[in-house]
């Protein structure tokens, strides 16, 4: 479809599904993130702020539409329902903006990507690697999603910005997988990260935020990054991003709603990009018989 839009660049932009996914039953501390999805649409659909993102694409009434929430289930058919509906949409040429749910939902959702899209890269902010084996025993945990993908082969490439929580198997982990991490030691929002002609999927865990910027999340670690570093980091990745989720909202500790409405900004930039970048190849169907 074609927008009015602001500033420069080009007029046609892509269809992007808001898909909500009300799952937290792999959070390893606190229940709450089933919650976001809708808390997400009341502030992204309130009027609080502009329909358009910051270049002026018009998101709300625009390029962004509302495909509902998964009714995912439990254990590995919550994980198979997930990638079904998911792949629905692909199928149907819509780009894909999740909001979950806690982190266990990119898991399914790369998979849903990844045989659409050869030799896809992954673009991750988070305080945690989230490449536990297991963790406490549930390897659908949200601590080891990455795990899953990467042990998969479903990524060329992962690049991991904002870690700031780690351990010695973690470590392991990242040598195990050639995982590219950009630690907050050693952080630079003027760092460009280059995916050339690479389709781009996107996986922001806004505990990835400093506390200050994101309160509502489960697991605070101070020391993070800021909603606009995040955000010129995104604006300087090179690549074609063809989907994205954000996870990890906690409502129930997000009492004035500023996490919220940090994920919904978060929400109007990403899907502004995945628009302005759907002008390259499209997704490749797949059959209809999926693992």
């Amino acid at each position: 479809m074609t927008q009015e839009r602001g500033g420069s660049g080009p007029g046609t932009v892509g269809r992007v599904a808001l898909l909500g996914v009300p799952l937290d039953e792999n959070s390893s501390m606190l229940r709450g993130p089933a919650q976001a999805p809708g808390r997400v649409r009341e502030v992204l659909f309130s009027g609080s702020s502009s329909d358009c993102a910051e270049d002026g694409t018009r998101v709300i009434g625009g390029c962004l539409q509302d495909a509902g929430d998964v009714s995912p289930g439990t254990g590995e058919q919550a994980m198979q329902e997930i990638e079904r509906r998911a792949a629905d949409l692909l199928d149907e040429g819509s780009l894909l903006m999740a909001v979950g749910g806690d982190h266990s939902i990119t898991w399914p959702l790369v998979r849903a990507h990844a045989g659409r899209y050869p030799g896809l890269a992954i673009l991750q902010f988070d305080a945690h690697p989230d490449l536990y084996d297991d963790f406490e025993g549930n390897r659908l945990s949200h601590a080891s999603p990455l795990a899953r993908v990467m042990e998969a082969g479903l990524a060329q490439r992962l690049v991991q910005v904002g870690i700031r929580s780690t351990n010695p198997h973690l470590r392991e982990q990242v040598d195990r997988f050639k995982v590219e991490q950009v630690t907050m030691r050693e952080f630079s929002p003027e760092t460009v990260h280059d995916f050339g002609s690479a389709p781009v999927y996107v996986t922001l865990d806004l505990d990835a935020l400093d506390p200050a910027f994101a309160p509502g999340v489960s697991h605070h670690e101070p020391g993070g990054l800021s909603v606009r570093e995040v955000l010129h980091v995104l604006d300087r990745t090179r690549g074609r991003i063809v989907g994205a989720d954000i996870v990890e909202l906690n409502p129930l500790r997000d009492p004035l709603g500023v996490t919220a409405a940090v994920a919904a900004k978060l929400v109007k930039e990403l899907a502004a990009r995945m628009a302005r970048d759907a002008g390259a190849t499209p997704a490749q169907p797949r059959s209809k018989d999926r693992n």
